[in-house]
């Protein structure tokens, strides 16, 4: 197997852009909101399913958009949405329903600066994603992007645990456990 240099010096690059206050702004939003709503589409949308997962074992109240039994978003909540390319109408769509009809904060993980996901999100965190020959022959099809989403939000997972005095054991007493 090739080792994995190539990609992460990728996702590091498009990571190395991200500024620390909107990280920091994203973390405070998911601790002081009553509940954080997750949606993203396809590879995004698994992304967002694995930062869920996380939250709940942080002991944060965490709904991913579209499951059978989550409730409905209100003004108290904070939704967070990721997209590559900020233009997948279903993650655009949820922008605006959450943020112009709601009342939610809205905010957005992307690899694309000026898109409608941006322009329907109160923050945006921009990843710096490089579209080559190259990163597609080693990182087709926005891997670059969900990887980095990936990374960056196991990032904010080790912060929140500082932040809050979380431990690993605290989150393993909150682990599925399966009989």
């Amino acid at each position: 197997m090739k080792a994995p240099s190539e990609l992460l010096s990728y996702c590091e690059k498009a990571l190395a852009v991200v500024d620390d206050g909107l990280k920091d702004e994203l973390i405070e939003s998911i601790t002081s909101s009553r509940r954080t709503f997750i949606y993203g589409s396809g590879r995004s949308g698994l992304i967002g399913q694995l930062f869920a997962v996380r939250l709940v074992q942080l002991g944060f109240d965490v709904h991913f958009v579209g499951e059978m039994t989550t409730p409905i978003i209100t003004k108290d909540d904070l939704t967070l949405l990721i997209s590559n390319t900020g233009r997948t109408s279903s993650v655009v769509q949820t922008a605006q329903i959450a943020r112009d009809i709601v009342g939610s904060k809205v905010i957005s993980i992307t690899g694309t600066n000026d898109c409608n996901l941006a322009k329907n999100s109160d923050v945006t965190i921009v990843f710096d994603i490089t579209e080559n020959e190259e990163t597609r022959r080693v990182a087709p099809l926005g891997t670059v992007f969900e990887d980095s989403a990936h990374l960056f939000f196991e990032c904010v997972v080790r912060d929140i645990m500082e932040k809050e005095g979380i431990t690993e054991e605290d989150m393993r007493n909150r682990h599925a456990i399966w009989v």
